[in-house]
């Protein structure tokens, strides 16, 4: 059997694909399988959900969204994606903190990988956890709650522990979004001022296609509450037309712009649920810099010749957490994320070139997506590794949940 990722760059060849529909029979096929892993929505682009042994999806994991109005939750079925999760809790006059760029992608995928979205006070998605359930290797059924001192180690988790059933989150009453894009921002004016750029909203990204390396291109800005930014004040013009982060790319696809407030979920991803998100013929690499250092390493990748090879890039702010493998753990982060072409040497090569770059600026790659980095500087990033191995293997011993990258990059 052959699958592939989202983008096609990964081609999984497992020995079978499971769809169980019942969390009972979840229990049983974890119980009697050697070697099992999920396959969320596929949008990582490396080899973090690959198996030698059988793949299991959850989409058709019976489990409804339940609402916890008195205690401000919502749990939701693993494999529920987050523009589904997010229509339900509109139409109940709530909301989650943030969002990623695409409402495609599952909520158990995002959370252990340690996807995120954007905001200087807005921590990643996996933040918002506040229980989490799955079927560990002897098919016991575990719920852990953020009580238990393994909470940290147990939503940001790589798969590592077992198979995410449910996820419950902390919601809030819902709010309302504005999204104003800016064009043409001198590269200078915007890093000189960055902290004041980065927190003129609620969300905001910096894109460039280094088709011009002295500008950024675009300044996306989400507002909450009616606040209105003024890109003008940082040498940038507002767009007249719609925009996709994407030069030449259908803006159909994108949320809807020029200041109209809309609800939150509708306007802090990047995507319509209803499109193909960003481009869909690409690779991506994400790396996240500690706060302080976000400008000197915007200009660092700035210096390179991307042009040919990245369809744009992205900047972006992520706030600190306790997650003991979150990329922001501890750290308050600058994100550089690279949409590059889909071709594997091209863009191991900018890679290559980007990770160099970034070297002075203590880079964690996101676990989700390429990169060239060294297992043994990958592991040093994470204070409580040794914690989090200790508890994979209470979880599961004989390494049921690994495959090569956790082998190299965790275990």
């Amino acid at each position: 059997m052959q699958l592939q990722n989202w983008a096609g760059n990964i081609t999984f060849t497992p020995d079978r694909l499971h769809t169980p529909r019942r969390v009972d029979e979840l229990q049983h096929l974890v119980a009697s399988t050697d070697r099992i892993r999920a396959l969320g929505t596929g949008h990582s682009f490396n080899r973090i959900a690959d198996t030698v042994g059988a793949l299991v999806s959850l989409r058709d994991l019976g489990a409804n969204i339940e609402i916890d109005a008195t205690a401000n939750t919502v749990t939701v079925p693993a494999g529920a994606r987050y523009g589904e999760v997010g229509s339900v809790l509109q139409r109940q006059g709530l909301a989650l903190h943030n969002l990623g760029s695409l409402p495609h992608i599952s909520v158990a995928g995002a959370c252990a990988t340690g996807t995120h979205g954007s905001g200087v006070g807005n921590r990643c998605l996996a933040a918002a956890a506040v229980g989490i359930e799955f079927v560990r290797a002897d098919g016991e059924l575990v719920q852990v709650r953020p009580a238990d001192p393994a909470y940290a180690g147990s939503v940001v988790a790589l798969g590592a522990l077992g198979i995410v059933t449910r996820i419950t989150l902390a919601v809030e009453p819902t709010f309302d979004v504005r999204q104003d894009v800016f064009l043409d921002a001198p590269l200078d004016t915007v890093l000189d001022d960055l902290d004041a750029v980065l927190a003129s909203g609620y969300s905001v990204s910096l894109f460039t296609d280094w088709s011009r390396p002295d500008v950024i291109d675009k300044i996306w800005v989400k507002s909450r509450d009616g606040e209105a930014p003024d890109g003008r004040r940082w040498g940038a013009r507002p767009a007249d037309v719609a925009q996709h982060p994407i030069a030449g790319e259908d803006p159909a696809a994108a949320t809807e712009q020029f200041g109209r407030p809309g609800p939150w979920n509708a306007r802090l991803p990047h995507f319509r649920l209803e499109f193909t998100p960003s481009s869909g013929e690409e690779q991506q690499s994400e790396y996240l810099v500690a706060h302080e250092h976000g400008a000197d390493a915007i200009r660092a990748v700035h210096e390179l010749d991307l042009a040919g090879v990245a369809q744009v890039a992205e900047f972006r702010t992520i706030a600190a957490d306790g997650l003991w493998l979150s990329p922001f753990h501890e750290r308050a982060s600058v994100g550089l994320h690279f949409t590059w072409i889909d071709d594997d040497a091209a863009v191991h090569a900018a890679v290559s070139a980007v990770e160099q770059a970034l070297t002075p600026f203590d880079p964690r790659p996101h676990w989700g997506k390429v990169f060239l980095a060294a297992p043994s500087a990958v592991r040093a990033h994470y204070s409580r590794l040794a914690d989090f191995q200790s508890l994979a293997a209470t979880h599961d011993p004989d390494r049921k949940f690994g495959n090569d990258f956790l082998e190299r990059f965790v275990y």
